[in-house]
């Protein structure tokens, strides 16, 4: 693993130092000795696919910064059907702070790589740390101008611009490692035909006739289901609804 040195590695704990969460992450915003104590309280482990990270209204013991992978978050009704609400990357912050108890259901939806550390440490280092503070509202208004960007699609956008939309979202995030200014990339699909579906509100039937529309015009290509190929970004951009 490369580990990135900059003017701001001097003091920093080893297993912070190439961690996309302290460079674009909550971690950001701690101070050299604080990294050095939330590092001494922190663990990272992985977790396989479809394992569930925390139920609704389960008691919350700890956050995380997710490092690698996607999370899916979904809300249950009260007949057991579920809803997917969201899609978490990294260097995205898993969990609510100042909440007893979880208010989604969180499930690895691929292979996820977790930095998880005591709720009671991060949100001591809350009240001590404006910066952090400041950091997690940032991320949180982040996510509602999201959410409210996922309405739009949800609720004007064809089903084309949806699943144009949902595969651009997926391009851009899924790889924390990036370069913004790149125009091609390649990744795992991270959700079942029957998930982007139900994500996307659509018939799986309309998502794969739409995926193949996307793989006729030449700007996707899939490999074995669920490999997927992003010719141009800007193209696809332009196919969005945007």
């Amino acid at each position: 693993m490369t580990v990135r040195q900059d003017v701001h590695s001097a003091g920093i704990p080893v297993l912070c130092q190439s961690c996309e969460a302290r460079h674009r992450g909550v971690c950001g915003a701690l101070d050299p000795d604080q990294l050095v104590g939330l590092a001494k309280l922190s663990s990272k482990h992985t977790i396989e696919p479809g394992v569930e990270l925390i139920g609704d209204a389960e008691t919350v013991d700890s956050y995380s910064n997710v490092l690698s992978g996607v999370v899916k978050l979904t809300k249950s009704l009260s007949d057991g059907r579920q809803q997917i609400v969201g899609l978490q990357f990294a260097p995205d912050f898993l969990g609510r702070p100042f909440k007893v108890e979880s208010a989604i259901n969180a499930e690895a939806a691929t292979a996820v790589s977790l930095c998880s550390f005591p709720r009671a440490s991060i949100e001591r280092m809350m009240r001590e740390s404006p910066e952090l503070e400041h950091r997690l509202l940032k991320q949180t208004l982040n996510e509602l101008d999201e959410a409210r960007d996922w309405m739009v699609t949800l609720g004007r956008k064809t089903a084309a611009e949806k699943v144009t939309s949902f595969l651009l979202m997926i391009a851009r995030n899924i790889d924390p490692t990036l370069d913004p200014a790149t125009n091609a990339t390649s990744f795992e699909l991270p959700l079942t035909r029957a998930d982007i579906a139900d994500f996307l509100g659509l018939t799986i039937e309309t998502v794969s006739r739409q995926l193949t529309r996307l793989r006729t015009d030449g700007l996707i290509r899939i490999e074995n289901n669920r490999h997927v190929t992003v010719t141009s970004l800007n193209r696809l951009a332009s196919r969005s609804g945007a």
